[in-house]
């Protein structure tokens, strides 16, 4: 699917009117974070984080729609596994289901949001150092062992969306070593005629501001979310597993 510029971008009071309701929603995300979440029992973590996650997408007014096989509320114990376009592919998700995610360590820098990722209880790798695989393997392998659910972006960082970097496989033996499923999820951010919104993007030189600047001009931003089908990973070789849902995430993106 190529991809296209046909955005229509909103006018200054409606700009200023979604920056200050991200602003206010983002203090209220700080205060929560800071306050709230460690006064709490995981449940109540997980259903706030849920709100907040769909209310910061509220704010930048990004319509999630969803398609497939879509967990539900007993869903527990499985890995998510997606392709990475945009920061706000983790709260799109997060706001459907609430997710521990596993992140390279960079995204503790990201201004005010690395915060808040941090204290959503993400599993952060090390990419830098080598012993670092293991112990996030064992880490993630005890959390699905313990019902969490886990988010996995095998690229290892973001693109366009208009193509897939291959998909890395360490990380996925957590899944075997548990005995669960891989839950592949392609996800694409799309204009009003289908075509691909690369301007969603958070990649390559583009810094998180520019980002939000981006989203915010943009009217009607729409990100899909498909489901497809879970896939066993109760044994087996991991990079046959990993090859398996890249297949399945690319032929669904059609890229």
């Amino acid at each position: 699917m190529p991809a296209h510029h046909q955005i229509t971008h909103t006018n200054l009071t409606i700009r200023t009117f979604r920056t200050v309701r991200i602003f206010v929603h983002t203090i209220i995300g700080l205060i929560v974070a800071s306050a709230v979440l460690p006064l709490v029992n995981v449940q109540h973590q997980r259903s706030l984080i849920q709100w907040w996650c769909g209310g910061l997408l509220r704010a930048f007014h990004i319509q999630v729609k969803t398609f497939g096989n879509l967990p539900s509320a007993k869903t527990q114990g499985v890995m998510f596994v997606a392709n990475h376009v945009s920061w706000a592919d983790i709260h799109a998700l997060n706001g459907l289901i609430p997710l521990r995610f596993v992140a390279k360590s960079d995204i503790k820098s990201w201004p005010v949001f690395g915060y808040l990722v941090t204290k959503a209880n993400t599993l952060f790798i090390d990419r830098s150092k080598r012993q670092a695989a293991g112990r996030i393997v064992e880490t993630v392998s005890n959390s699905l062992i313990a019902g969490d659910n886990l988010c996995y972006f095998p690229e290892g960082t973001t693109t366009d969306g208009t193509h897939m970097l291959p998909f890395k496989s360490s990380v996925l033996q957590a899944a075997i070593n548990a005995k669960t499923h891989i839950w592949p999820v392609a996800i694409r951010y799309i204009n009003a005629d289908g075509s691909i919104n690369t301007e969603m993007a958070y990649a390559g030189e583009t810094t998180m501001i520019e980002s939000m600047k981006l989203i915010v001009m943009q009217k009607n931003a729409i990100v899909e979310l498909h489901f497809l089908a879970p896939i066993q990973a109760f044994s087996g070789d991991r990079r046959a597993l990993t090859d398996v849902a890249f297949a399945a995430i690319k032929a669904k993106l059609a890229l």
